[in-house]
């Protein structure tokens, strides 16, 4: 009888992953949903992905733009969705880990809402300043924000972002203070650094070089560990003295918490073969993004380590949550 009821209970357990993959299996398109507006970089990669993804799996994918509250309403979207694999969102290392610490009564649990598929892009960001900004190295910027304490103004996409909070965690080990103008969004923060009303900015690859290039903006330092293939002869700003200064954006696919772990290795599986394919290196290269492969864990390594480095910073910072 023991033995019997042993059996029942592993059968129903089995047809109810078998269930949710059939569910699964269906005509049904796959949304990805991403939680920025049309045009970001966020939105550009998940519309590289999708039609690779949907080559992978043999099903549809579109991308679903759902955008409010710095990414929370996206992400509380797909936090709230069925557990079955279609709907995804594609998070950022700013609404999975930087937005949590700074935000009250955030509608969804970075870590236990969802599960880590797997990461498919890093972008790196670029410290940059405007031409009239008298430093032409990061150590330079430092020394002159030192003898002008709160002169420099540094531009942002919102508070809680993961250029804020890099700011801060800059401004951390330089010893330095500045003053943060925030915007609701990177382009009206980085076109206000263009035409010279703030005066330094984070800002990723696929939006600064074309900026750098054409001299509207200088380039001090890369915010990771590793020189940007892209331009070579830039340093990092680790290499200018900030020991171990990094703030990479990583972006990933997760699913709703509960999602079937056999249903999460196959979507692993097919996001891997799509992010690996030449065609989808190549597109985010243009792009100036690098494509990247993890495995579920590795993602929730990223996102766990993030959670507790913007921590730190919120707290040495004084940053107030809002």
């Amino acid at each position: 009888m023991k033995f019997q009821n042993k059996w029942s209970l592993l059968c129903a357990l089995l047809c109810s992953v078998v269930g949710a993959q059939a569910q699964s299996m269906t005509d049904k398109p796959i949304r990805i949903v991403v939680p920025f507006a049309a045009g970001g970089p966020t939105d550009v990669l998940a519309r590289v992905l999708a039609p690779k993804l949907s080559a992978s799996l043999k099903r549809t994918v579109i991308v679903d733009n759902r955008v409010g509250a710095t990414g929370a309403i996206g992400a509380n979207y797909v936090a709230k969705a069925a557990p079955d694999g279609d709907t995804l969102l594609l998070g950022t290392s700013s609404i999975m880990a930087a937005s949590p610490n700074l935000t009250l009564n955030l509608p969804y649990d970075p870590v236990n809402d969802f599960v880590p598929i797997p990461l498919v892009a890093t972008i790196e960001n670029i410290l940059v300043v405007h031409p009239s900004v008298p430093a032409k190295s990061v150590k330079e910027l430092i020394a002159y924000a030192k003898a002008n304490p709160g002169k420099l103004t540094y531009a942002t996409s919102g508070v809680g972002s993961t250029y804020h909070l890099g700011a801060e965690l800059f401004a951390s080990q330089a010893g330095i203070a500045w003053t943060h103008v925030p915007y609701k969004g990177a382009a009206p923060a980085i076109q206000d650094v263009l035409a010279g009303h703030v005066a330094v900015m984070f800002d990723n690859t696929s939006s600064a070089i074309p900026n750098i290039k054409s001299g509207r903006v200088r380039a001090l330092g890369v915010a990771s560990l590793k020189r940007y293939a892209g331009l070579p002869d830039l340093p990092t700003i680790a290499e200018e003295g900030l020991a171990g200064y990094e703030t990479t954006i990583w972006l990933g696919l997760f699913a709703p918490a509960k999602t079937p772990a056999l249903l999460i290795q196959a979507l692993n599986r097919e996001v891997q073969e799509a992010v690996n394919s030449t065609e989808y290196t190549e597109k985010l290269m243009a792009l100036d993004m690098q494509p990247r492969l993890s495995s579920s864990t590795e993602l929730t390594g990223y996102l766990k380590a993030d959670l507790s480095k913007w921590a730190r910073v919120v707290k040495e910072a004084k940053i107030k949550p809002e």
